[in-house]
């Protein structure tokens, strides 16, 4: 088993992740909570700094292989997020001041099918993503000879790992709105054969106006007709379904059980399987999955019936009587669930339902909603290793180019 980040266990298919590997500069939604949604305000009041990046954007600009969009068509204005394998910026597209987050992938790290297989994915499923929202999409694609380039929405509103870290639980209306939200962008996945498999405080994004988008599409799972099932062990531990740690074919189901671990820490304030202990030998993974497979889960006092009910509901151990995993019936049997009764789900397809709380953004950017462990780096990208660009085998990378065909009728050309 590896570890995706401090976090995540990743797919075989993709790469494994080092948090010691400093030099790593490639994006990760993952583990980052990396919000992205773009905005056409002007933005004068933050000195950026892509002014220190000139000298790397035009020693970099005479290897450009992508037609269409470059390195030089944006500002780079800020870090956001890092993961071992990304970094993830802040930049601005010169041409109308749109802001977006730019995802920098080094191509010496992805080097092999598998690897590839799965920037394809998160690529592909980006694409998909753009048409629903209630999640991230992708505004264009380009790469260099050492690196790849994803341009994606900028959510600025923060994650609800960042809001959970201050209010310690939400109210049951809160978690009801964001966890109807999250239905809708998981039965879009489920409806185009996409598993997610990473749900998480940390991949729940808030917009400015409060509505969650999700994000980090690198564990997705595409390709899955009804009644298909997939048996690669991935995932967050602390969210990871029974029947993934049981060694089991699985589907669409294991989604359904992290909404419900997602629901039990937004309402209840900690995990259903947090373990207090100064024992070293229950302070482990394996013991985790084993609370997992075992432990009946225990519904705090203090939460409604409503609320009790549809946790049972998402926490069944069975995949087969969970809720939500009904063939035919699933999304419905969630729609019409008591604790959700009083969600108008026309009104919130449509992005219409009124958010119970909107995040406070302070600056042009809204960065107090991130980490300034990452706002504080310099923006920079490490020097091309001329060795490593010539051990890369480019033809892997052919038709990586993408612009949003949504962005063409609004942006004239690119």
């Amino acid at each position: 088993m590896t570890e995706c980040d401090p976090d995540s266990v990743m797919p075989s298919q993709e790469p494994p992740v080092d948090d010691k590997n400093e030099d790593a500069d490639l994006p990760s939604e993952e583990t980052d909570g990396i919000a992205y949604i773009s905005s056409s305000r002007k933005h004068d009041s933050i000195k950026d700094d892509s002014e220190d990046l000139k000298p790397v954007i035009d020693g970099m600009d005479g290897i450009k292989i992508s037609q269409g969009l470059g390195l030089q068509d944006f500002d780079l204005i800020r870090v956001i997020g890092r993961g071992s394998y990304a970094k993830v910026l802040l930049v601005r597209l010169k041409k109308n001041d749109q802001i977006y987050a730019m995802k920098v992938v080094k191509k010496e790290l992805v080097h092999d099918d598998e690897d590839i297989d799965w920037v394809q994915t998160e690529k592909h499923v980006f694409e998909q993503a753009s048409s629903n929202p209630f999640l991230v999409g992708l505004h264009s694609c380009f790469q260099t000879t050492s690196r790849l380039f994803l341009v994606i929405e900028y959510v600025n509103g923060g994650d609800l790992m960042f809001h959970m870290q201050r209010q310690r639980k939400l109210p049951e209306e809160h978690a009801r709105f964001y966890a109807a939200e999250i239905c809708i962008a998981l039965n879009f996945l489920h409806e185009r054969g996409i598993i997610y498999r990473d749900l998480k405080l940390d991949n729940v994004l808030l917009d400015a106006d409060g509505h969650i988008k999700l994000t980090d599409y690198g564990m997705c799972k595409e390709g899955l007709g009804p009644g298909d099932t997939t048996s690669t062990f991935c995932g967050t531990p602390n969210y990871i379904a029974p029947e993934i740690l049981r060694g089991e074919e699985y589907g669409f189901s294991v989604d359904w059980w992290a909404l419900g671990v997602l629901m039990f820490e937004m309402m209840a304030g900690r995990s259903p399987f947090d373990i207090i202990t100064d024992n070293p030998d229950m302070n482990t993974e394996d013991y985790l999955f084993q609370v997992i497979l075992e432990k009946p889960i225990r519904i705090p006092r203090f939460l409604s019936v409503k609320a009790s009910h549809v946790l049972k509901g998402f926490l069944n151990k069975d995949p087969k009587e969970r809720l939500g995993c009904r063939p035919q019936t699933g999304f419905s049997d969630i729609k019409s669930h008591a604790f959700f009764r009083s969600i108008d789900w026309d009104l919130l397809e449509k992005k219409q339902a009124l958010p119970p709380f909107q995040p406070q953004i302070t600056d042009d950017y809204g960065l107090d909603n991130f980490d300034t462990q990452f706002t504080s780096e310099p923006v920079q990208l490490t020097p091309d290793d001329e060795d490593a660009i010539k051990r890369i085998d480019q033809s892997e990378f052919e038709g990586f180019e993408y612009i949003n065909p949504l962005l063409l009728s609004t942006e004239e050309s690119v």
